[in-house]
């Protein structure tokens, strides 16, 4: 799944491992999901909608 969490992160000013540590997951999987090759689960992507204070449609854009 596509997404913007990497230009998002670049304007909030965080390292993959200070958005890890925001949202209790490790910089592997920032990294992994920032690359689309892990989708997150719900509970992680709506942390990641809070830290960046927008919606998850916001952060993940669906391609069937």
């Amino acid at each position: 799944m596509k997404n913007n969490i990497k230009n998002l992160r670049a304007t909030f000013n965080l390292t993959q491992e200070d958005l890890a540590n925001r949202i209790e997951v490790s910089r592997q999987t920032i990294n992994a999901i920032e690359k689309g090759k892990f989708d997150p689960s719900l509970p992680t992507a709506f942390r990641l909608a809070a830290v960046f204070k927008c919606t998850i449609e916001e952060l993940f854009v669906y391609e069937p």
